[in-house]
């Protein structure tokens, strides 16, 4: 799997994961009759929208992002390509995260109002991670997959050949 696959998919998965803690934090509260709950989440959700995009305005990679891209292994051919194994060997914490929160909500609505917040800063401040590793991979001319490691190891990329990209020159450039 590509590792720009992997962070777009991760900030898709956990935005969606806050939204589906979000709906249940309401829909209990809602049932329990709880004005105040539902207050309150919407103040920690401003909270976490304006602190995830505080974190992730930069466009450069972040520096877990910067190491394992510093420490790819060179290949000289594509490595294993499975995506759905990959994405839970690396997203297995949100997935356990989500379900947890979820199921404790059932007793207690604050829990998945406080991990929706949370899922909001992760989201948020990794939105523009595929964007810097884009960028490394045009200017490089190679592409980042994501290796085949344990599921609670640090992640490993190994870098492959890829198609360099010519930029056009300035406008108004001599050529």
């Amino acid at each position: 799997m590509r590792f720009v696959d992997l962070l777009k998919t991760t900030v898709l998965l956990s935005a969606g994961a806050a939204t589906m803690l979000a709906i249940i934090a309401i829909l209990e509260a809602n049932a329990a009759g709880d004005d105040l709950l539902t207050l309150v989440a919407a103040g920690w959700w401003l909270v976490a929208v304006l602190l995830g995009g505080w974190i992730g305005r930069r466009h450069e990679s972040s520096p877990p992002v910067a190491r394992a891209l510093r420490e790819a292994r060179t290949a000289t051919s594509l490595p294993e390509q499975r995506a759905g194994r990959v994405l839970l060997n690396r997203l297995w914490p949100l997935l356990l995260a989500t379900l947890a929160s979820a199921i404790l909500s059932v007793f207690l609505p604050q829990i998945a109002a406080i991990a929706a917040g949370f899922g909001v800063i992760w989201a948020l401040s990794w939105r523009h991670q595929d964007a810097a590793v884009t960028a490394i991979e045009e200017r490089d001319g190679v592409t980042f997959f994501v290796a085949t490691t344990s599921a609670v190891g640090p992640i490993k990329l190994v870098r492959a050949p890829g198609l360099r990209r010519d930029a056009d020159p300035a406008p108004g450039s001599a050529h």
